[in-house]
C-alpha cells in the first residue's frame, strides 16, 4: 500500500534549488505509472530531490515541498510520471532539482487550462506555483527556474474547432509563462505529446504544431514518444515513464548548452 510521505526537503542542500516545471496531462502525470513498478533508487538521490505536486482535483503534497517520491492516487502504491528519471539525472548532471508537477489526464486547453486570466487549470497552475516557489524562498532558498516541460496536446486533437485554437493556445501559454511568470525570455521549453494516440494520429497537426513552435522560439525543444513502451492505446508503463523522463533530460541538456553558448557571447 502507498506509504506515508515523507515531509523533510532537502536537509543537506545548498541554498541554491534548480525548478523545473512539469504539466500536462496523463502521460505528465504517469496514469499507468504503477509505483509497484517505481524505479530503484540505486544512488539515493531521492531524498535530495524536492517534489510539490498536484494530481488536479483529487490528491497533492498539500501544498508541501516533499522529498521525489511515487504520488497518491491510481494504484495501491501510488504512481508516477517522467519526473523521477528525469530528476535523478539532473542530480548527477550537478543540478539541485526540484520538480514542481501539475497534471491531470484527459485535459486539453481549449476546455481546461484555458488561457491566462480565463480561471482554468493554467491559472491554477500558476497560482499553485507561486506558492510553491514562495514556501521555498521563505525558507531561505534562492530558486532558479530551468524549465518549463509541457506534456498535451492529445485532448486538443478531439476536433477542427480545438485543433484550429491549439497554435495561438500553446504559444499564448509558453509566453505567459516565460514573460510574465518566470520573467525569463530565454527560459527553456520542452514540448511532448503522443504521436501514436488515435486522436493524433488522426488529426497529426497536433504534432506539427509543437515543432513548429519548437522552430520558430529559442530555446524550446519538441520530444518524441515514439518507441516508448505502452501500457494501452496511449498510456507509458512505469518503464516507458523512466525511459521517458531520459529523453526529458536529453532535450534540456542540449537546450541548456545552447544558452550556455549564447551567454558566453
Amino acid at each position: 500500500m502507498y506509504s506515508q510521505q515523507k515531509k523533510t526537503y532537502f536537509p543537506k542542500l545548498k541554498n541554491n534549488v534548480d525548478l523545473f516545471i512539469l504539466a500536462g496531462q496523463s502521460n505528465a502525470q504517469g496514469w499507468r505509472g504503477n509505483a509497484a513498478f517505481y524505479p530503484e533508487d540505486k544512488y539515493n538521490l531521492d531524498d535530495s530531490i524536492g517534489l510539490n505536486y498536484t494530481f488536479i482535483n483529487n490528491t497533492s503534497s498539500k501544498g508541501e515541498w516533499i522529498t521525489m517520491q511515487p504520488q497518491e492516487g491510481l494504484f495501491p502504491d501510488g504512481h508516477f510520471g517522467p519526473e523521477v528519471t528525469l530528476s535523478r539525472n539532473l542530480k548527477k548532471a550537478g543540478y539541485n532539482p526540484a520538480i514542481f508537477k501539475y497534471s491531470l489526464g484527459g485535459t486539453s486547453i481549449y476546455r481546461d487550462w484555458k488561457n491566462p486570466g480565463q480561471k482554468g487549470m493554467y491559472d491554477g497552475m500558476v497560482n499553485a506555483l507561486r506558492n510553491a516557489i514562495d514556501s521555498l524562498v521563505n525558507r531561505g532558498f534562492i530558486i532558479n527556474v530551468r524549465g518549463f516541460i509541457w506534456i498535451q496536446g492529445e485532448s486538443d486533437a478531439e476536433n477542427d474547432t480545438m485543433i484550429s485554437a491549439y497554435y495561438n493556445n500553446l504559444r499564448t501559454m509558453i509566453l505567459d509563462v516565460r514573460n510574465n511568470v518566470v520573467k525569463d525570455s530565454s527560459l527553456p521549453i520542452i514540448l511532448g505529446v503522443d504521436e501514436q494516440h488515435p486522436w493524433v494520429k488522426e488529426h497529426p497537426l497536433i504534432v506539427e504544431i509543437h515543432k513548429r513552435i519548437a522552430k520558430e522560439e529559442k530555446y524550446i525543444a519538441f520530444t518524441s514518444m515514439l518507441g516508448l513502451p505502452k501500457a494501452d492505446e496511449t498510456h507509458l508503463t512505469p518503464e516507458g515513464l523512466g525511459f521517458h523522463g531520459e529523453r526529458l533530460f536529453r532535450a534540456f541538456i542540449q537546450l541548456a548548452e545552447k544558452l550556455s553558448l549564447k551567454n558566453e557571447k
